[in-house]
């Protein structure tokens, strides 16, 4: 392949990971809701798919960050970063394989669609433990296969061969599908989709795991785990203390949340907005196909103008895109939006990695400095889901309460109009996230950059 010509085997293994594991990112956080939302149309009495989409979202980010600093601290620890990697990417490729079984379980019955929408709900919480988990373990490996000078150059590359492998490939099987065996054929297409996540992520793992090694690490002695666990305060005021590190994980922490939250809440707002979910996931497959070119424009650019500006780039371009959620309405609007998150998602992640990657102060240390790393993306990933959840809610219950009704009272037909309304208020709410985290990255990281 020519785009990979120039990297090592170890870099090249290292960026199959990205297309091992961004089959889930399309597949279970892209897919899944909308499933889950048909799900919930036949509960007896249930919240918003998308406000309870939104809470697991932020349940399963809540668990990965609190464990994040200790998960890194062990990965640090000489063989322990493959092992652990391996093991958090086991339970992610389990519960995919898992939530295969659940089209086939007749959740049409009476009393069925509960059981079935917890079991969905529970999978999809255990997955994205699993791929975030393993994720802290791949990024931290990032100094182990590359140079510093070459980080931005391989992050992105990452990013772009997970647009044209597991996020591209996974989901045009699926659409054609569809097209082939028709709409009567639908819960056995996402049985075949899901267990074909489960295997595409498993499959590709392997040359990571077989190519790449842990170059930096502590050893282990006795009390090394111990020490290294009551050393974290030190680390917390480490960072601190690095006033560079410190503002711009603050940033981070905002605005990656904005950029998470679209990421998994697009299609759950898309279907409660009624739109058709063929055309939304088309949509979405040119994200992915439109992705490569995109993070290879941002190699070239962030050679030009740095890793820095380029980010900035990015933020500005996702505080349009909020605002343009807003005033979706129609299936051509939310293409336009899909081109639009395109331009940027895949760069955005990418160099705010590596960006990050190249402040560690001491690469030995990097699964724990990633585990804090992991913190703020994974705390910020909490707080957007649950915002747009918790604006949607109180903006339809206001709406009920308008009327005289309440969700227990109102016909369903009256509920779906105020949750449909009531969405784009909950989008709309990122807006804020967005501003926060543009303002410290804009005024305040840049005065603390070049300050040791």
């Amino acid at each position: 392949m020519k785009l990979l010509k120039g990297y090592t085997k170890e870099e090249k293994s290292w960026m199959m990971y990205d297309w091992a594991n961004s089959a889930h990112s399309v597949i279970v956080v892209t897919i899944l809701p909308i499933f889950y939302n048909t799900v919930t149309s036949y509960m007896a009495d249930a919240a918003s798919g998308m406000t309870t989409w939104g809470y697991a979202t932020s349940a399963a980010m809540a668990i990965v960050a609190l464990l994040a600093p200790v998960l890194g601290v062990f990965g640090d620890f000489k063989g322990m970063r493959k092992k652990l990697f391996t093991i958090f990417m086991l339970v992610g490729v389990v519960s995919c394989a898992l939530l295969a079984v659940t089209p086939m379980l007749g959740f049409v019955k009476p009393g069925v669609a509960e059981l079935v929408g917890l079991a969905i709900l529970s999978l999809y919480i255990l997955s994205t433990i699993g791929f975030a988990g393993a994720n802290l373990y791949y990024d931290s490996f990032l100094s182990d296969v590359t140079t510093e000078d070459r980080m931005d150059k391989v992050s992105t590359m990452g990013y772009g061969m997970g647009y044209i492998g597991g996020s591209t490939i996974p989901l045009l099987v699926f659409l054609l599908m569809n097209l082939i065996l028709g709409s009567d054929k639908m819960l056995f297409c996402l049985t075949f989709v899901f267990g074909l996540t489960a295997v595409w992520w498993f499959v590709f793992s392997l040359p990571l795991l077989k190519n790449v090694e842990q170059k930096s690490y502590n050893e282990n002695h006795k009390g090394a785990v111990r020490d290294a666990i009551r050393g974290l305060g030190g680390t917390v005021r480490e960072i601190f203390h690095h006033k560079a590190m410190f503002i711009y994980l603050i940033a981070y922490f905002f605005y990656i949340d904005g950029v998470n939250t679209i990421i998994h809440m697009s299609t759950s707002y898309g279907d409660t907005l009624g739109l058709d979910s063929t055309s939304m996931l088309l949509a979405l497959l040119l994200v992915q196909v439109l992705g490569l070119p995109f993070c290879l424009l941002y190699i070239k650019a962030s050679e030009k103008f740095g890793a820095r500006t380029m980010i900035g780039v990015a933020i500005c371009i996702y505080m349009g895109v909020t605002v343009y959620a807003f005033f979706l309405r129609e299936v051509w609007q939310f293409w336009v939006m899909a081109v639009l998150v395109a331009t940027s998602q895949g760069g955005i992640q990418a160099l705010s990695r590596s960006m990050f990657g190249k402040m560690i102060p001491d690469k030995k240390r990097s699964g724990e400095f990633f585990g804090f790393y992991d913190i703020f993306g994974k705390f910020s990933a909490i707080m957007g889901p649950a915002l747009v959840g918790w604006s949607s809610a109180i903006a339809s219950n206001k709406a009920l309460a308008d009327m005289g009704l309440t969700r227990s009272t109102a016909s369903a037909e009256i509920i779906a109009q105020v949750d449909t309304a009531a969405a784009p208020w909950g989008i709309l709410s990122l807006l804020l996230i967005f501003f926060v985290g543009g303002g410290l990255y804009f005024f305040v990281l840049p005065r603390h950059l070049n300050k040791k």
